[in-house]
C-alpha cells in the first residue's frame, strides 16, 4: 500500500514539474527581431506592417520607422514587411532561442509620387500641367470610366451628370476639350444627346501609364481647342501580365507582354458595359437594352537602336435601345407639389460604331533628339431613330397631412399627347498625317510640328415634334367663346427639321516653341517657354496665328515655391457641330472662336505630420471673342450659328494634395468662376402706357398703341456659368490592415443657367438646383505580393486580387440634368425636371496576373 502511494506521489510530482516547466520552455523557444523600415531615400516609414507569413499577429513601425517583434526560434520563418504604396519585402531567417537580430529594410515605391516630388515631374511645376496617378482612376468608384471621374475632381473642372464622361473646364463646353492618346487626337460621338446613350469613353484606365492634364495655358504643341487638354500615354509592357474585372455594370480584360527578344510588345484591352441596372433605376420605366463594347490595342516594334514603330487601334460598338412604358415625376415646392405622369408607346434605337487607328514611326538620331511621323484615321457611323408617343397628365398633389387624399393628385392642370420622331444619320471620316520633333539640351528644349488633316462629313437629319393638349395642336391661338367664326388653324408640327449636308474640308497646322532654363546670380531658377502656332482652314480660307508664352520663377531661398504666369491665344476651328444650325443648315461664314488666356499661379510644397503636401493656386481671366452661342440639353450642345457673341470667363482655383493618410494620396479642390457673353445685335422692347407704366416686355407691338424703349440685354450668363465647384477625392485604409481600403468622391456644384425652349438666349437666366453627390467604395485586397499558395492552387498565378463594394449617390440626392417643357392649351409652360440616378450598389471583382 505504501509503495503504491509512493508511486502516485511520484507521478503527481512529475506532472507538476512538466506543467510548470512547459511555459518556461515555450518562452525559451523564441527570438527577437528588431530593426528599421526606410524608403528608398532613407526616410523612416511609420505604420509599416511587420508580420510572419502564415502566423497570426504582428506589429507596426513607430514614427522613427523602428519595430520589435518576437518570433519563433529554431525554425524557418519568413518575415514580411508591407506598406501601402510600396513593394512588399520578405526576409527568410532561422534564429536561435533567445537570439536578437537587428535588420534594416528599404521598401521600393510602387506608385507615382506626388507631382513635384520626383525629378521627372520637376519640369511640370514650371508648366500649366498636372500629373495624375492612373491607379486612382482604377480604384475610384465610377459609373462611367475612371479617368474622367478623377478629372472631374480637379480644380476648374465641373460636371453635373454622373452618367456622362464629359466635363467642362473654366466656363468652356464639352467640345472645347482636347484628348490625346499616344499623340493621336481622340474624337467623341456626335449624335449622343443624353448620358445614358454615351457608352464607353476612349481612354481605358487599365492601359494607362501616364496622365497629364491642363485646365488652360497649355503649350502650342497641343491643338486647336479653347479650354483644356488631357495627354494620355499607354503602357509599354516589359513582361507578360494583365488584369480582368467584372461588376454589375460590365466587365473588362486587359493583357500585354513581349516577344522577339523584347523587340516586340503588345497591349490589348477589351471592355463590355451594360448599364441596364443603372437605367432601370430612373423614373422612366421600360425595357432598356444597352450594349457598349470596345477593343483597343497598342503594338510596338523596335526596328533598331534608333528606329521604332507603333500602332494604336480602336473599335467601339455602342447600341442603345429603349422601349419606354411609363414615367411619374413629382416636382415643385413643399406647399405646391405637381405630379407629371406619362404613358409611352414606341421605342428608340441609337447606334454608334467608331474606328480609330494610328501608326507612329519614331527616329532618334541622337540621345537628345526624338522625331516622329504619325499617320492616323478616324471613322464614325452613327444613327439616331425613334418614334415615341407620350400621353401625359399633369396635376396638383394634395399636401395637407390631415387630408384623406394626402399624396394623391386632386386637381388636373393639363392633359395631352406629344409625339417625337427622328431619322438622323451621321458619318464622318478624318485622315491626318503629322510630323513632330523635340531636341533637349541642357538649358533649352526645342519642339516643332506640322500636321495635315482631311475631313469628310455626311449628315442626314430629319426630326419633328408634335404637342397636343386636350385635342388641340399647339401652338393654339386664343379664341373667344361663342365666336361664330372660330379660328381653325391647320395642324402644326413643332420643330420640324429636314436637311442633308455633305462637307469636305482640309486643314493645315504647324507649331514651333522653345523653352529656356535660366539661373540668376543667387541660383534662382527661371523658365521661359515661348511658341507660335499657325492654322489654315480651306472652308473659309481662314489663316490664324496664335502666340503662347509661359514663365515660371523658383526662388533659391525657397525652392519649394514656384510662381507661374501663362498667356496665349487659343483658336477653335469648327469641326462640324459648330457649323450646323438648329434648322440643319450650314453657316458658310462661320469663323474660328477665340480665347485669350491670362493665368497666374503658384505651387507650394511642404511637409506636415511628416507627410508631403502640395498647395496650388491659379487665378485666370479668359477673354472670349467670335463666340457661337449655344444651349445645352443634357449632353447635347445646340449651337445658334446665326449669332455671334463676345464674353469672358474669370475665376480662381485652389487645390491641396497630399498624404492626408500616410502612404496614399488624396486631394480637395475649390473653384470660384463666372462666365458671361454678350450676343451681338440682340435686343428687345419694353412697352409703356400713357402713364409711363410698363405693360409688356420682350414682344413686338404697334408703337401707335404704346410707347417703346429698346433694351439691349448686354452680358448674360453662359450655359456653363457654374459659380462654385468643390470636390474631394479621399482614400483611407484600416491601420494594421493596409489591404482594406476606402475611396470617397464628393462633388458639389452650384446650379447651371437654363431657359424655356423657343425663347431668346437672354431669357435663359433661370438656375437649376445645385448638384450634390457622394460616391464611396470599399475594397479588400485578399491576394497581394505577400500571399503564398501551394503548388496546386489555381490562384498562384494571380499577383493581386480584390473585391470592391461601391455605393453611388450615398446621400440619395435627386440631381436635375435637364427639363421637359409641357404646355397646356393656354400656353402655360411647366418645367418638369429630368432627374439623375438614385442610390445604387455595385459589386466588383478585380484581378491582376
Amino acid at each position: 500500500m505504501r509503495d503504491r502511494s509512493t508511486n502516485y506521489k511520484s507521478i503527481f510530482v512529475l506532472i507538476s514539474i512538466l506543467v510548470i516547466s512547459l511555459p518556461i520552455s515555450l518562452v525559451a523557444q523564441t527570438a527577437t527581431v528588431k530593426g528599421k523600415v526606410l524608403n528608398n531615400r532613407g526616410n523612416a516609414i511609420e505604420l509599416a506592417n511587420v508580420a510572419i507569413v502564415g502566423e497570426p499577429g504582428g506589429t507596426t513601425t513607430n514614427e522613427k520607422g523602428s519595430f520589435k517583434l518576437e518570433v519563433p526560434a529554431e525554425k524557418d520563418i519568413i518575415l514580411a514587411i508591407t506598406y501601402v504604396g510600396f513593394a512588399d519585402s520578405r526576409r527568410k531567417m532561422n534564429l536561435k532561442s533567445g537570439e536578437t537580430k537587428n535588420i534594416e529594410i528599404k521598401l521600393e515605391s510602387t506608385t507615382t509620387n506626388l507631382p513635384g516630388f520626383e525629378v521627372k515631374d520637376e519640369q511640370l511645376r514650371t508648366q500649366s500641367m498636372v500629373r495624375l496617378n492612373p491607379k486612382d482612376a482604377n480604384l475610384a468608384p465610377s459609373l462611367t470610366e475612371g479617368v474622367s471621374d478623377i478629372i472631374k475632381t480637379l480644380p476648374g473642372v465641373s460636371s453635373s451628370n454622373e452618367m456622362s464622361s464629359q466635363y467642362s473646364v473654366r466656363g468652356g463646353n464639352f467640345d472645347e476639350n482636347l484628348v490625346y492618346v499616344n499623340d493621336i487626337e481622340i474624337y467623341r460621338p456626335f449624335l449622343v444627346n443624353s448620358g445614358q446613350q454615351e457608352g464607353l469613353s476612349f481612354v481605358n484606365s487599365s492601359l494607362v501609364s501616364s496622365l497629364l492634364f491642363s485646365a488652360g495655358g497649355f503649350g502650342v504643341q497641343y491643338g486647336d481647342k479653347m479650354s483644356s487638354v488631357l495627354d494620355v500615354q499607354y503602357k509599354v509592357p516589359s513582361e507578360f501580365g494583365g488584369s480582368f474585372s467584372a461588376s454589375l455594370l460590365g466587365a473588362e480584360l486587359n493583357f500585354g507582354g513581349t516577344a522577339a527578344q523584347d523587340k516586340f510588345t503588345y497591349l490589348v484591352g477589351a471592355r463590355y458595359k451594360t448599364n441596364s441596372y443603372l437605367l432601370n433605376s430612373l423614373e422612366t420605366q421600360g425595357e432598356y437594352q444597352p450594349e457598349f463594347m470596345d477593343v483597343q490595342s497598342l503594338f510596338t516594334y523596335k526596328l533598331s537602336d534608333k528606329w521604332d514603330l507603333s500602332f494604336l487601334g480602336y473599335y467601339s460598338h455602342n447600341k442603345y435601345k429603349v422601349v419606354p412604358a411609363n414615367r411619374e415625376t413629382d416636382f415643385g415646392t413643399f406647399q405646391e407639389v405637381i405630379r407629371f405622369k406619362v404613358y409611352f408607346d414606341g421605342n428608340e434605337t441609337d447606334r454608334y460604331d467608331m474606328y480609330q487607328g494610328g501608326i507612329t514611326l519614331g527616329y532618334k538620331p541622337a540621345k537628345n533628339t526624338n522625331l516622329k511621323l504619325i499617320v492616323s484615321a478616324f471613322n464614325t457611323n452613327e444613327s439616331e431613330t425613334y418614334d415615341i408617343q407620350g400621353q401625359y397628365w399633369i396635376g396638383q398633389v394634395e399636401t395637407s397631412l390631415g387630408s384623406e387624399e394626402y399624396g394623391e393628385a386632386v386637381q388636373s392642370q393639363g392633359i395631352g399627347t406629344y409625339l417625337l420622331h427622328a431619322r438622323n444619320y451621321f458619318k464622318a471620316n478624318v485622315v491626318s498625317a503629322e510630323h513632330k520633333g523635340v531636341i533637349i539640351k541642357e538649358k533649352s528644349t526645342l519642339k516643332w510640328g506640322v500636321k495635315y488633316q482631311h475631313q469628310e462629313v455626311d449628315d442626314k437629319l430629319r426630326e419633328w415634334e408634335m404637342v397636343d393638349s386636350a385635342g388641340y395642336s399647339l401652338p393654339n391661338p386664343t379664341d373667344t367663346p361663342g365666336n361664330p367664326n372660330p379660328n381653325n388653324p391647320n395642324l402644326e408640327i413643332k420643330d420640324f427639321v429636314s436637311a442633308k449636308n455633305h462637307l469636305v474640308t482640309n486643314r493645315v497646322s504647324a507649331y514651333l516653341s522653345n523653352q529656356w532654363n535660366l539661373k540668376t546670380k543667387d541660383n534662382s531658377e527661371i523658365t521661359i517657354t515661348a511658341g507660335l502656332r499657325g492654322n489654315y482652314w480651306d472652308y473659309n480660307e481662314e489663316f490664324l496665328l496664335a502666340p503662347r508664352v509661359n514663365f515660371s520663377y523658383k526662388p533659391s531661398k525657397n525652392p519649394n515655391l514656384v510662381f507661374r504666369f501663362a498667356s496665349g491665344i487659343y483658336y477653335q476651328t469648327p469641326f462640324y457641330r459648330e457649323m450646323r444650325s438648329i434648322e440643319g443648315t450650314l453657316n458658310p461664314n462661320v469663323k474660328s472662336q477665340k480665347s485669350t488666356h491670362f493665368i497666374a499661379g503658384s505651387d507650394y510644397r511642404f511637409n506636415t505630420w511628416n507627410r508631403p503636401f502640395i498647395f496650388t493656386t491659379e487665378v485666370y481671366y479668359k477673354m472670349l471673342d467670335n463666340l457661337i452661342p449655344y444651349y445645352v440639353d443634357n449632353v447635347r450642345i445646340r449651337y445658334l450659328t446665326d449669332q455671334l457673341a463676345r464674353g469672358y470667363a474669370a475665376g480662381i482655383d485652389f487645390k491641396i494634395y497630399g498624404e492626408f493618410v500616410k502612404g496614399i494620396d488624396s486631394w480637395m479642390s475649390l473653384s470660384i468662376m463666372q462666365t458671361k457673353e454678350d450676343i451681338y445685335d440682340d435686343f428687345y422692347y419694353d412697352y409703356y402706357n400713357s402713364e409711363g407704366e410698363k405693360i409688356v416686355s420682350g414682344i413686338s407691338m404697334d408703337t401707335d398703341v404704346a410707347d417703346s424703349t429698346r433694351v439691349e440685354p448686354g452680358l448674360i450668363p453662359r450655359p456653363t456659368d457654374q459659380r462654385v465647384n468643390f470636390s474631394i477625392f479621399f482614400q483611407d485604409y484600416i491601420p494594421n490592415h493596409p489591404y482594406l481600403k476606402m475611396h470617397l468622391r464628393l462633388l458639389f456644384s452650384t446650379g447651371l443657367p437654363f431657359g424655356a425652349p423657343d425663347t431668346e438666349r437672354y431669357n435663359h437666366t433661370l438656375r437649376m438646383p445645385d448638384y450634390r453627390r457622394v460616391d464611396i467604395g470599399f475594397s479588400y485586397q485578399f491576394i497581394n505580393e505577400g500571399t503564398t499558395f501551394g503548388k496546386g492552387n489555381p490562384f498562384k498565378h494571380f499577383k493581386n486580387m480584390w473585391v470592391s463594394l461601391e455605393v453611388f449617390n450615398l446621400l440619395q440626392i435627386y440631381n436635375t440634368v435637364s427639363y421637359i417643357w409641357i404646355k397646356d392649351i393656354n400656353s402655360r409652360q411647366y418645367a418638369v425636371p429630368n432627374y439623375l440616378t438614385p442610390r445604387l450598389l455595385n459589386i466588383k471583382l478585380t484581378a491582376e496576373f
